[in-house]
């Protein structure tokens, strides 16, 4: 009888919390366990991989194992690549985060392994070993077409990957699940801990400034530690701590939040204003970057990443927040899209290396030929096949 009293109580509390928030994200949390607004945000930044790394060819200067066109390089390159690179991945382990929580508390956390070893690491280990001499034969072509060489790697295949690639992503994302887990495993025995925590940490939410402020402050002091302007993306199979820390940050943030969910429309206050922001700053630094020290670029970009992270996020709440199928098959895409666009993505600048084409233009035929690569062959032999179950949890119908 008290259980039960208790239940009503918490449902009761919840319920008035989401009857102060507008109705479509109200209606959201009620009625789908697919939380549509960071569901469509995932799948748009995993896609933006191809804008990400269609750019590299392109770009002046930048990863030394990437080859480049010696022919067609402009700095606008480097503009799109960094934008993007500022706040992608934040977000993509703070949406991690969020629906890791998700997992955790809402299906149990037996569940959540398995999904997570379903989900992550299997399709990790596969499609790494596929990929890998694909990558690297991909590589070796484009560097001749292009006349160069690569220094910063090998292109002999091997049987065993020497580095995860792009998908170093899956890598560090399974290293801080595991790391959390155990850490949420603890604080379940702390309830009054966690409701500290939690309590703060909507505090934070409703201020947005402090919030900005605070995690700012503290990624900041993340770049100080690794004397760095931003966190690496780390190709190694050894682990570098201070960047599990550094996006450790992003994701802890979306497991907190998890707890806080019916405070995501408080998000949509201001975004408009913090995303036109983040990019006029962003916009300001990179292009009077010689006027700025190391310490002064790092402090943006610190500030200028959680910029970017409230107003985009806002954004996709304010927008996104109810059904779409097309937004939903995006979604649902993305996954595959992530998986195999970049071989495609290194494979084609050495196609295209002796047109006599801007930079530019041959940056939009790179992006448009792997996005129509990867959507096709994601709707003809991946969404109701095998390979899409084996992915998403289902086969979906080509309709």
């Amino acid at each position: 009888m008290v259980q039960k009293l208790n239940e009503c109580i918490s449902k009761y509390l919840y319920f008035s919390l989401l009857n102060n928030k507008d109705p479509e994200m109200e209606n959201e949390l009620k009625t789908t366990d697919r939380i549509y607004s960071l569901d469509a945000l995932r799948g748009i930044m995993m896609i933006l991989g191809i804008v990400l790394h269609s750019s590299e060819s392109y770009n002046v200067g930048g990863d030394y194992i990437w080859p480049k066109d010696p022919s067609a390089q402009h700095v606008l390159m480097n503009y799109i690549n960094l934008t993007i690179h500022i706040f992608r991945m934040p977000i993509f382990f703070l949406i991690a985060g969020f629906f890791g929580a998700l997992l955790f508390y809402e299906k149990g956390p037996a569940q959540m392994l398995q999904n997570r070893l379903k989900r992550i690491i299997i399709p990790f280990i596969v499609f790494l070993l596929i990929l890998s001499p694909v990558i690297l034969l991909a590589l070796d072509y484009t560097a001749s077409a292009f006349g160069t060489s690569l220094d910063g790697i090998s292109t002999r295949v091997t049987f065993l990957p020497k580095i995860t690639y792009h998908l170093w992503f899956l890598y560090y994302l399974i290293l801080i699940t595991g790391i959390t887990f155990f850490l949420a495993t603890l604080l379940k025995y702390s309830p009054s801990f966690t409701r500290r925590i939690t309590t703060a940490f909507e505090w934070l939410i409703r201020n947005r400034v402090s919030a900005i402020l605070l995690f700012s402050l503290a990624i900041f002091l993340m770049l100080v530690w690794m004397w760095d302007l931003w966190a690496p993306t780390p190709l190694s199979f050894v682990p570098e701590y201070k960047v599990l820390i550094f996006y450790g940050i992003f994701y802890w943030f979306g497991w907190t939040f998890y707890k806080s969910k019916h405070l995501l429309s408080e998000l949509k206050k201001n975004d408009k204003l913090y995303a036109i922001l983040a990019l006029t700053i962003f916009t300001l630094k990179f292009f009077f970057s010689s006027y700025i020290d190391d310490v002064l670029d790092g402090t943006l970009n610190a500030i200028v990443s959680w910029l970017f992270i409230f107003g985009i996020s806002g954004l996709f709440i304010r927008y996104s927040s109810h059904h779409s199928h097309q937004m939903r098959y995006i979604s649902d895409s993305s996954y595959w899209v992530y998986l195999i666009h970049l071989p495609l993505t290194i494979f084609i600048p050495g196609l295209i290396a002796h047109w006599a084409l801007p930079s530019f233009i041959k940056f939009l035929i790179v992006m448009a030929s792997t996005s129509v690569i990867c959507f096709m062959s994601y709707h003809y032999l991946v969404r109701g096949s095998f390979i899409g179950q084996f992915l998403n949890g289902r086969r979906y119908s080509r309709k």
